[in-house]
């Protein structure tokens, strides 16, 4: 797909902030004899792609709001228009030296999400949208989401809170819930690449709460523009402001929700 301008340069940007991550994922395996300096080390990564990201995209677009995991929120003087970013998208991945993680990059209009870019640079796979032009997996594989209609043959991606997050028991009562009545449940660790999973047809859907609007600005275009459905856990909420998320294809959609819902 010939993307716009602002797609474009959203791409760019996040090629730009991969080689710099990519390299320093390649000397994270030697620092995991420390738990802290692999933290730090990570910690300072991630915030150097956000700097990266922010001079990239608002060199481009020095009028645009901003929004950002690191450096918060920025309001700029097009008051319609804001960046929201998550410059690395599965941090415990990267800490962990597993090769799952992603840089989310998403553009506001006001108040609606109209492109939209996760890369994973470790498998090299540019997942992209814009609003009413379809979702795409790099140059030219468009992307649908699957097509199954049966709960039992559906496999669907969740984040499962740790370290004593409130959402734990929730989450529990979901997955007892839901396992029975599928063919599997992963949790990978990056919302923004469970939700591109999502578009591309290799889950049937996804389910989290406790989540940032960078975690999900991003995806949530890519899934709708691939054909999927997505929600908040209430329906009635922004899944941006609320930070929950539903989302899976059509057939299964209200079966999904249901047991989900009714935990």
């Amino acid at each position: 797909m010939a993307g716009s301008a602002n797609l474009n340069i959203m791409m760019k940007a996040a090629r730009k902030a991969a080689r710099g991550l990519i390299k320093d994922f390649g000397e994270v395996e030697n620092l995991q004899v420390s738990a802290k300096s692999a933290g730090d080390f990570v910690s300072r990564a991630d915030i150097a792609a956000e700097e990266l990201l922010k001079e990239e995209l608002l060199g481009a677009r020095p009028s645009y709001g901003w929004l950002g995991e690191e450096g918060g929120g920025m309001d700029g003087k097009d008051p319609t228009r804001r960046w929201i970013v998550d410059p690395l998208d599965g941090t415990t991945n990267f800490l962990h030296a597993m090769p799952h993680w992603a840089i989310s990059i998403a553009l506001e209009h006001k108040g609606e999400i109209v492109s939209a870019v996760v890369y994973d640079p470790a498998k090299d796979e540019m997942f992209y949208a814009e609003k009413g032009e379809g979702a795409w997996l790099n140059d030219n594989k468009r992307l649908r989401v699957s097509n199954r209609h049966r709960m039992i043959e559906s496999v669907f991606a969740t984040g499962v809170p740790f370290a004593g997050n409130r959402d734990l028991p929730i989450t529990l009562q979901e997955l007892a819930r839901l396992m029975p009545t599928c063919a599997g449940v992963r949790r990978w660790g990056s919302a923004a690449l469970d939700l591109a999973y999502v578009a591309a047809g290799r889950y049937e859907g996804y389910w989290e709460r406790g989540l940032n609007a960078w975690d999900l600005a991003a995806g949530m275009l890519i899934v709708k523009e691939a054909g999927g459905f997505v929600q908040a856990m209430n329906p009635e909420d922004s899944v941006l402001e609320s930070g929950s998320v539903l989302a899976s294809n059509e057939p299964i959609f209200d079966q999904f929700s249901k047991v989900i819902r009714s935990a």
